[in-house]
């Protein structure tokens, strides 16, 4: 790995630009700086999950929790491929594996469920958003596709973790019951 930072404070993002990997700089506000900070907010709630789902997490999480940063260095290096099939596969495996012992779905669920469920439900909000904004930066500037594959893949997993955890933690799956009393 490159130099460490020792310093945590450089000032040069001071006037409202950052560096990527490759040297350039671009502004804060870029596409690519936003795709950045969406995977920063899914990893961290990826992070939340871990510990409210202890003392037994889903085993995938650790491993998605990097592949989400090695996802952050291949877009911080214009023109780099990191994510390959494999990852997409390992997803829907862990999916296929997880949705063959849930019932099938008959009605749309609402966040709730338990602390780790609904901490699932929200970072498969924020994947999705990671997802909108990955696909407008493929929009400007072609992406490697596996890359869009693994974070729409991502989702769905989450999805189904929130429904695995809603059971598993003695809670239940919060469905929708359309025009319900406020």
């Amino acid at each position: 790995m490159g130099n460490r930072l020792t310093k945590i404070y450089t000032r040069t993002g001071d006037g409202g630009s950052t560096g990527l990997a490759d040297g350039s700089r671009v502004p804060k506000d870029h596409p690519r700086i936003e795709v950045l900070g969406c995977l920063d907010e899914l990893n961290s709630i990826i992070g939340l999950i871990l510990v409210q789902a202890e003392p037994d997490p889903p085993p995938q999480l650790a491993r998605i929790q990097n592949r989400l940063f090695d996802l952050g260095a291949e877009l911080a290096t214009p023109g780099a491929e990191r994510t390959q099939s494999e990852d997409v596969a390992y997803l829907e495996a862990a999916l296929d594996g997880y949705n063959a012992d849930l019932p099938p779905l008959r009605e749309f669920i609402l966040p709730g469920g338990g602390s780790a469920a609904t901490f699932c439900h929200l970072a498969r909000a924020l994947c999705r958003r990671t997802e909108r904004r990955l696909v407008a930066l493929n929009r400007a500037e072609p992406l490697n596709p596996e890359t869009l594959r693994y974070i729409n893949r991502l989702s769905d997993l989450l999805f189904v973790l929130a429904r695995v955890l809603a059971r598993r933690d003695g809670g239940s799956e919060v469905f929708w019951q359309p025009g319900a009393p406020a």
